[in-house]
């Protein structure tokens, strides 16, 4: 059996291949019809996404104790999961104050594929295998391979490489019993059924991998002290916008009129936490940096620590 022959049998065993029998001729529907459909689909990625909620949360949890150690989060992937991880992870900068090395997206073929399909690459895996060496891994950080199929080489050739490396890894895919659930330490394998448009795995489950991403780094940066309640207090406010957000998550957090708020985080280069700090417990801004520090940057921990004086 050649190579081609072998691949056609491995992928038709694939639910993200499968053919929808409903939707076998969208051009016969209406567009009304269409668009019902094509959400009556993506409301299965919620439901299909809580059956693993427990294995998202281990996944968590063990990732936040390597960050603890000086670990780092990388995402590796082909085409759409590549994209996807790359987004995840230019957002963690600009939401939670980190340095843009703690969450990496690694893509197939580089920068240039995040706007030029380069299909090809997906197919070496000694290609995911340099890419994913060059980060020079150890075992505090966490290595996730995404994979709509579970079986792209790229992917499989950095998750084990990360794995020789002792970088904790993870398996995600669309697909049940994977290689690369079965490569990975852990294994997040999350099935969402036949595609809308058959074989189009941008579309549900693309739409499963941005949301788990979305879980796992937002969830891990909530563990790791850079939230208060719900508001993001380590944002980086580069522009107009987000200097408006952190006023108000001041004021949300303090209670304080914007002329307070403006003026604390005046005193404070900007800092939203140190900000709060200062509103809420009458620390002078060096005070409440300092407080900051001792406690790995919890503003939860700083608070508890200093008498409020309000």
């Amino acid at each position: 059996m050649d190579k081609y022959t072998e691949l056609r049998a491995e992928l038709a065993t694939l639910t993200t291949e499968a053919s929808n029998p409903a939707l076998d001729d969208l051009a016969a529907m209406s567009t009304l019809d269409l668009v019902s459909a094509m959400n009556q689909e993506d409301l299965k990625v919620p439901l299909a996404i809580g059956t693993a909620v427990s294995t998202i949360a281990n996944i968590i949890d063990q990732l936040v104790l390597r960050m603890r150690q000086g670990g780092r989060l990388i995402y590796v992937g082909a085409g759409t999961p590549g994209r996807l991880g790359v987004l995840d992870a230019s957002e963690c900068p600009p939401t939670f104050g980190t340095d843009p090395g703690l969450v990496v997206g690694v893509i197939a073929g580089g920068d240039s594929a995040l706007k030029n399909a380069i299909e090809n690459i997906e197919d070496s895996a000694s290609a995911g295998s340099r890419d994913i060496a060059a980060f020079d891994l150890n075992g505090h950080d966490t290595v996730v391979g995404i994979s709509a199929s579970g079986r792209t080489p790229y992917v499989l050739g950095a998750i084990e490489t990360a794995k020789a490396s002792g970088a904790l890894t993870v398996g995600f895919a669309c697909n049940a019993r994977s290689p690369l659930g079965n490569l990975a330490e852990l294994r997040l394998e999350i099935e969402v059924g036949p595609e809308f448009l058959t074989g189009s795995t941008r579309l549900k489950a693309g739409t499963t991998q941005k949301m788990v991403l979305n879980m796992i780094s937002t969830l891990a940066m909530v563990r790791l002290g850079k939230t208060y309640r719900n508001l993001m207090v380590d944002l980086q406010a580069g522009n107009d916008k987000l200097r408006a957000r952190s006023e108000r998550t001041v004021i949300r957090a303090t209670g304080a009129d914007p002329r307070a708020a403006s003026a604390a985080l005046d005193s404070v280069d900007g800092s939203v936490k140190a900000a709060i700090l200062v509103l809420l417990t009458g620390l002078s801004p060096a005070q409440a940096a300092s407080a900051l520090e001792r406690r790995a940057g919890f503003l939860q921990e700083a608070l508890k620590d200093s008498q409020p004086s309000l």
